[in-house]
C-alpha cells in the first residue's frame, strides 16, 4: 500500500477517534459521586502543591534535614513526621502557607524523643517497610493515600483515607508488625 493509500484510509478513523474524544471533553460533571472523588484536575493541581511543598522545605535551611511527609488532598495540605524542635515544626507551617494553591494547612508534625541509634534507624526502617508491605496486601485499605514514618518503635500514619473503616484497619495493620510500640493515628477522612 502506498502513503497516499494508507492516509486515506487512515485519517478519517483518526479524525472520527479525536472527535469522539473532545466530545467527550464537553461531557457534563456526574454529580452523583459521592464528595470523596476529585478530578483528574485537582490531582494534578495536588501532586503539584505537593512538589512545591516539598521543594520549599528541602531549600529552606531551618528544615531542610526533616523528613517530613507531604500529603495534598484538594488544596489541604497535610505535614507529618518527626521534629527536632518546635522552631522545625512551626516553620515548616510557615513555609508550607506561602505555597500558591494551599488552601489550609493540618500539622501533624510530632516532636522527637531523645537521640535515636543507627540501630534504632535500620530497626525503623524494617518496620516501617514491614507496615507498607502489609497495607499494600491488604484489599481494604489504600495503602497508596497513607505516609508511614517510625522513630524508636513508633509508627506515624497520616494522609487521607475513605472512612473510619479504613482508618481503623490501618492502625490495626501496623500494631500487628513486630517491633511496634505505639502507632500514632494521623489519618483524615476524605471530605
Amino acid at each position: 500500500m502506498n502513503h497516499r493509500t494508507y492516509i486515506k484510509r487512515v485519517l478519517p478513523a483518526v479524525s472520527t477517534a479525536l472527535l469522539l474524544s473532545l466530545g467527550a471533553c464537553n461531557k457534563a460533571p456526574d454529580t452523583s459521586a459521592p464528595n470523596a472523588s476529585t478530578t483528574i484536575g485537582v490531582e494534578i493541581d495536588d501532586a503539584v502543591i505537593t512538589t512545591k511543598v516539598k521543594t520549599a522545605l528541602m531549600n529552606d535551611e531551618t528544615i531542610k534535614s526533616m523528613d517530613v511527609k507531604i500529603e495534598t488532598r484538594k488544596g489541604e495540605v497535610m505535614l507529618s513526621g518527626f521534629a527536632d524542635n518546635q522552631t522545625q515544626i512551626d516553620r515548616s507551617v510557615s513555609v508550607a502557607q506561602t505555597i500558591e494553591g494551599v488552601k489550609k494547612i493540618d500539622n501533624k508534625l510530632a516532636l522527637k524523643e531523645g537521640k535515636q541509634t543507627v540501630g534504632n534507624k535500620i530497626d525503623d526502617s524494617v518496620i516501617t517497610a514491614g507496615v507498607k508491605a502489609a497495607m499494600l496486601a491488604d484489599t481494604q485499605v489504600k495503602s497508596m493515600d497513607i505516609s508511614v514514618v517510625t522513630r524508636k518503635g513508633e509508627v506515624q500514619l497520616s494522609g487521607f483515607v475513605d472512612n473510619d473503616a479504613q482508618s481503623a484497619r490501618a492502625i490495626e495493620i501496623a500494631k500487628g508488625i513486630s517491633g511496634v510500640v505505639n502507632v500514632i493515628n494521623n489519618l483524615s477522612i476524605k471530605k
